[in-house]
């Protein structure tokens, strides 16, 4: 149990009828839309299968997944899930106070920047005029902010936006500190599909890009988002648990690499390194003994001292070990193969201690960071979280609490909510592909490790899997649910409570109650 949770007491019955817990205030009973509303969306949405193909025997799985939905976002229900407006999912956006207040802002003018490798082709459209001015910035960081002066001058210091094609960090970054400027980065899918609609020829240009992203700020601001920072600690935060992830994703690599590698000439280092290449002993063993021929020359003590050095002292594994190496024998004498292959290990080598080192500096960077957040104990209260997904989930909900308006627009932002594509009689819903993938990881992750550590969770896992659903199509609905939860925690600034969401479901008498008293099954 987690906060609450160990000072309250739970007894569960295998009828699972009854909790017996003390009377306390709690969420407010769930009024998702009706089933006869959802179950047809859900079905397809999570299963990625045309509604024209649906048969009647799937629907149990929406159905289980709605009866065990217990939060109530808003007064209107979920936008994003409801299929009397499906058909606004891919419309035109709503007005809402941000866009409104990008329509209703004065600028004195429109720019347009298409960044290239070596240069930034500008075009500028002066307020009630026509006329677009190009310009080129050549150089780096001093040309860019040279160019930044002029403009602060030009306009005495009134507001200019600036329209721009992700991904372009080094210039959103480089211009979000002038108070004057407003940024409006788009997709660079907005960009294409823009051009495209006037140019049918797909001709594609630098300069005419430019133009194309000064007209898209100056005609159509309206439906675009102006960017704005989060505070430093939540962008630090962002920045390290994505440099983390990818640090992560590099050790795997080279792991793989040195596996490939090390079957080809010395595949006994795959049993002396232990079940993992990628800790610092087995680097350690690699490059101080590269070949098996190398190995078999060291003496039998000064193996045994090099295991204890590495605090590897079972005396029954070292032994096996040493007893692998008196027997072995070499996959190949070739010594093109082994010299080559020797340098390729120890680098290989090397670049994993640097990479592990490296993990445990933005640990320990993450963990420092994320105790200085003022929303740290909303995302610390979650269940099996830790610090590294209770990090990463702080860092995909921000701090600036009026960017997602609702659930649904977190559910849309991080790609766990479906897309509806509907053309005549013919319709289709799947998952949502252009999503930022890491967000999207954090949510689906997160919503699988938290079977092991939350009893809802676990018993909605069970639910599905006995209706013979899929382990990633139930991780996904239970990604969805999550959200919802941690939205509403996050708007209300109200830490989660395992305990007080148990009693909802028992209020509104879910289904899930019958499986909370079932042992845990196997979840991958």
């Amino acid at each position: 149990m987690n906060n609450s949770a160990a000072s309250k007491t739970l007894s569960v019955d295998k009828s699972a009828s009854l909790f017996c817990i003390q009377p306390e205030d709690t969420h407010r009973p769930a009024t998702n839309m009706h089933r006869k509303q959802s179950l047809d969306y859900f079905n397809q949405s999570f299963e990625r299968v045309p509604v024209r193909s649906r048969s009647t025997n799937e629907f149990s799985f929406a159905d289980a997944y709605f009866n065990a939905s217990t939060i109530r976002l808003s007064q209107n229900g979920s936008n994003a899930c409801s299929p009397t407006n499906a058909d606004q999912l891919n419309t035109k956006k709503k007005a809402t106070p941000m866009n409104q207040n990008n329509q209703n802002q004065s600028f004195a003018a429109f720019i347009g920047l298409d960044k290239s490798d070596k240069k930034i082709n500008v075009s500028l459209q002066r307020c009630g005029t026509a006329k677009i001015e190009r310009s080129i910035i050549k150089g780096g960081a001093e040309a860019l902010h040279a160019w930044v002066a002029t403009l602060c001058t030009r306009f005495a210091h009134r507001q200019v936006a600036i329209c721009l094609e992700q991904p372009a960090a080094g210039l959103i970054h480089g211009l979000m500190g002038y108070d004057f400027i407003v940024l409006f980065p788009i997709n660079p899918m907005t960009l294409a599909r823009y051009r495209e609609a006037f140019t049918p020829s797909r001709a594609k240009d630098d300069p005419t890009d430019a133009d194309f992203l000064c007209e898209l700020v100056a005609l159509h601001r309206e439906q675009l988002k102006a960017w704005q920072p989060d505070d430093v600690c939540t962008r630090k935060l962002r920045h390290l648990t994505q440099a983390r992830r990818r640090s992560v994703n590099m050790r795997t690599r080279l792991s793989n690499q040195l596996k490939a590698l090390l079957k080809g000439y010395f595949p006994q280092a795959l049993e002396l390194c232990g079940d993992e290449l990628t800790t610092p002993m087995a680097c350690a063993l690699l490059q101080k003994w590269s070949s098996l021929q190398q190995l078999k020359r060291a003496r039998a003590e000064t193996i045994r001292r090099f295991y204890y050095a590495q605090n590897a002292r079972r005396g029954d594994v070292i032994e096996k070990r040493l007893a692998l190496i008196a027997q072995a024998v070499p996959l190949t004498n070739d010594p093109a193969l082994i010299e080559s292959s020797i340098i390729t290990v120890q680098a290989l080598a090397l670049g994993l201690r640097a990479v592990h080192t490296a993990i445990s500096r933005y640990d320990r960077e993450i963990a420092r960071t994320f105790a200085q957040h003022p929303d740290a104990s909303l995302f610390a209260a979650l269940p099996g979280s830790g610090t590294a997904y209770s990090a990463r989930l702080l860092a995909a909900f921000g701090s600036r609490r009026e960017l997602f308006e609702s659930a649904e627009a977190m559910l849309n932002f991080s790609g766990v909510a479906p897309v509806l594509k509907r053309s005549g009689q013919a319709t289709l819903i799947h998952r949502r592909y252009a999503r930022p993938l890491f967000v999207h990881q954090s949510f689906i992750e997160y919503a699988n490790e938290s079977i092991r550590h939350s009893l809802w969770a676990r018993a909605f896992y069970q639910m599905h899997k006995a209706a013979q659903k899929s382990h990633w199509v139930i991780i996904r609905a239970l990604a969805y649910k999550w959200i919802r939860i941690l939205f509403r925690c996050w708007q209300e600034r109200t830490p989660y409570d395992e305990i007080r969401y148990l009693r909802s479901l028992q209020k509104s008498r879910s289904p899930l109650l019958q499986y909370l008293a079932q042992p845990a099954i196997q979840t991958a």
